[in-house]
């Protein structure tokens, strides 16, 4: 039974069917497809505003292509310590901004402060010609840590970040999952908040590999596929991932999938919560559950077949494991675990 990631699961049948629609014939080839063309009107439904949309295949993609368009080389690009583009994209930020400077900020469970980045952006003065340029700010809704941001504190990091004259980017790889956390409008916890370029995901929430960068401001965007044809990005047949994405964000389906995997995290933490040894690590708010457990259990559930990963150790020396629950999980899957998890615990 596989708890280690949303992005190991399989595709919802929607997704399938829009894909053998997409095939019934050729179609115009490089994005100027009609699936493709109708992305900005469907993307900017969602969103409630006028988008400039371009879909992709790669997480890594969606998030350092809009980065690099915004980043000169002798510029830094601020995210969380904890931010997937600092610890998880094998300097891809760096590479595609030609040698642009990771700026971290310090977190608490993931969520980067205004006092902190306040602090950050004091270090790197504006008028200095000695140091980097600090030119992105890049927040993660669902952070690292399964935590989530609030919109009140998603605008000060905003607010902070525009008056530097910096452009605000969102990695939303799991950005439905946090819209239904939050309860509210895609709007509200995007352009609303100060968000200039987002990295909508939609793989995690049951497409096959359907990402779409969405620019709030499309005068922005003018030039931006040929960053993409230049990384090599420039899909041939990109109806594909359009028709992907399309069908992620009718009648609701996004919400439908987040909503399964946030509710299968809470009842997984209810269920921990109720167990002798087991230390809830972070605040439980989207589909992420990290917890502290004796090394004896994590090698009793893995020789009974739970897949998971160990990410690191407590203060007190225990194993710290993610669990990862998603639109296929299911009750009995996380009573199943929980039952496991009571057995080792006896």
């Amino acid at each position: 039974m596989d708890f280690s990631s949303d992005n190991r699961m399989g595709v919802n049948p929607q997704i399938l069917d829009a894909l053998h629609a997409a095939n019934q014939g050729p179609a115009a080839a490089y994005g100027h497809d009609d699936l493709t063309h109708s992305l900005d009107q469907v993307v900017g439904d969602f969103l409630g505003a006028k988008v400039a949309t371009f879909p992709i295949i790669s997480g890594t993609a969606a998030n350092c292509l809009p980065i690099a368009a915004f980043t000169p080389p002798y510029g830094g690009i601020v995210c969380s310590e904890n931010a997937h583009i600092l610890r998880a994209e094998c300097g891809a930020p760096e590479f595609f901004t030609s040698g642009s400077k990771m700026l971290p900020a310090a977190a608490q469970s993931g969520r980067m402060t205004a006092e902190g980045l306040a602090a950050l952006l004091a270090s790197y003065p504006a008028a200095a010609t000695d140091t980097t340029v600090p030119k992105v700010l890049s927040l993660t809704q669902v952070t690292e840590c399964g935590t989530v941001y609030t919109l009140d504190e998603i605008m000060a990091l905003t607010r902070i970040a525009h008056e530097r004259g910096m452009m605000v980017h969102m990695d939303g790889a799991r950005f439905a999952n946090a819209v239904v956390a939050l309860g509210c409008t895609p709007a509200d916890m995007s352009w609303r908040a100060g968000v200039d370029v987002l990295s909508l995901g939609t793989s995690k929430n049951g497409t096959i590999c359907g990402e779409v960068i969405v620019f709030f401001n499309p005068d922005r965007a003018e030039n931006f596929r040929r960053y993409i044809k230049r990384a090599g990005h420039m899909m041939a047949k990109q109806r594909f991932v359009s028709a992907q994405i399309v069908a992620h964000l009718a009648d609701e389906l996004w919400r439908h999938n987040a909503s399964n995997a946030n509710a299968m995290a809470r009842r997984l933490h209810d269920g921990l919560a109720r167990q002798e040894g087991i230390a809830i690590v972070h605040e439980v708010e989207a589909n992420i559950v990290f917890v502290a457990m004796p090394e004896a259990h994590v090698q009793a559930l893995q020789a009974q077949g739970f897949a998971f990963h160990t990410v690191g150790q407590d203060p007190a020396g225990s194993p710290v494991v993610r669990f990862v629950t998603s639109f296929m999980t299911t009750a009995d899957d996380v009573d199943h675990l929980l039952g496991a998890i009571s057995q080792a615990c006896a």
